[in-house]
């Protein structure tokens, strides 16, 4: 055992009150990690490092882990139309296992005995971090202090300022977590089932009302163009917030069950995430087949699952991708999407793999497959066993 602890840094409060605590009242050498996932700017990242410096940490790394969030974690999310509960998209949340991956592959470089985080035990983000540390380093030491300690935030602030680090730590009324997939809103008004968040309380304002039509492009299920210009899926992402977000779109309120066991309730703010998964669902139902849309909707919600519930080392996870990079082959196309305020509509959709192909059949207009008598044929075969059950079973 050696005295290097990394602490995954996000200079918060609670992580903020790790770095002296660990480093005076543990005697451990700390060594902070930024992993950004898509949730921090430049300018926010050196701030970050600076804080981190400041405040004694030894040494100070940040990662740029967007594209690998992106790659093994997002892109399936998209392929499985992966929404919990039929509703939230798995945003910030889904981020904390690939940053507690980076945080293990730091902690390898330095050789570091011990991990630590700034998690709470109230929440989930305490087990996704964990969970990691228990699977593929069971031999390293997980220190959570605000977990352990159970200290309240005023106690905090009072140890950063007896140490002689008086930041500003004015809390704002509502906990706002930003990242790539989305963003986290929450406030008093989440912690009741019958109060909802205002509309001051999401961190983009309704500023755009005239409607807007974009198009977006996929190649075997991967956003690749946006509104006829190739991108980048994660700066298509991106880009597609900045247009979307102004028309209020996105937002709604998550009901679920989480990890520790009780029911959590978070409103989001996700215009790229729904729209994406709702045009990419669109294309799917147009060029796959009815066997492979029964067993997409099998996998998607134990995918979502999976993922939600920090169980993403689990392999069958990999067989699910698996699966799913199998039936993404043909789900190439462009889809038309129409922006309004608070609302958006899927329009349709043009590939070159659509099976709603008129050479064949016109619904409820016109066949060129097979005939009336088919028909009567074939009703009759499909309406024998039934036949038998009822005639048997007066």
């Amino acid at each position: 055992m050696n005295n290097k602890v990394v602490l995954a840094f996000s200079g918060g409060l609670d992580t903020s009150f790790c770095v002296p605590y660990l480093k005076n009242e543990k005697g451990l050498e700390v060594h902070t990690i930024l992993v950004n996932t898509g949730g921090f700017s430049d300018e926010e990242v050196k701030s970050i490092e600076e804080r981190a410096l400041t405040l004694g940490a030894a040494s100070h790394k940040t990662v740029d882990a967007s594209h690998t969030y992106y790659e093994k974690g997002i892109k399936y999310m998209v392929f499985g139309n992966v929404l919990r509960n039929n509703t939230y998209p798995i945003s910030v949340s889904s981020e904390r296992i690939f940053q507690a991956l980076e945080v293990l592959k730091h902690v390898q470089e330095l050789g570091a005995s011990y991990v630590a985080h700034g998690s709470t035990g109230a929440g989930n983000d305490q087990v996704r971090f964990d969970i990691v540390f228990e699977i593929m380093a069971p031999e390293v030491k997980i220190i959570a202090p605000i977990r352990e300690l159970a200290i309240k935030r005023p106690d905090e602030i009072k140890y950063l300022c007896d140490h002689g680090f008086d930041f500003s730590w004015e809390k704002s009324k509502y906990s706002i977590n930003q990242g790539l997939w989305g963003t986290s809103v929450g406030g008093v008004e989440t912690l009741k089932s019958e109060t909802y968040l205002p509309e001051e309380a999401f961190p983009i304002p309704v500023t755009k009302t005239t409607p807007e039509h974009i198009k977006i492009g996929y190649e075997k299920g991967e956003a690749v163009s946006l509104n006829g210009k190739k991108m980048d899926p994660v700066e298509l992402i991106k880009e597609l917030h900045a247009i979307a977000a102004p028309f209020g779109i996105g937002r709604d309120t998550h009901v679920g069950d989480t990890i520790i066991g009780i029911k959590g309730r978070v409103a989001f703010e996700a215009a790229a995430p729904l729209i994406l998964i709702k045009a990419h669902h669109l294309l799917e139902k147009h060029v796959l087949t009815k066997g492979q849309l029964y067993w997409k909707d099998q996998i998607s919600v134990w995918y979502g699952q999976q993922m939600h519930e920090a169980m993403y080392l689990d392999p069958v996870m990999r067989d699910m991708e698996a699966m799913m990079d199998s039936m993404e082959q043909n789900v190439t196309g462009e889809v038309e999407v129409e922006l309004r305020p608070y609302h958006f509509t899927v329009l349709a959709c043009s590939s070159k793999h659509d099976l709603m192909n008129g050479k064949f059949a016109s619904y409820g207009e016109v066949n060129n497959s097979y005939t009336g008598r088919d028909v009567e044929g074939f009703t009759k075969v499909l309406a024998n066993p039934l036949k038998i059950y009822y005639a048997v079973n007066k």
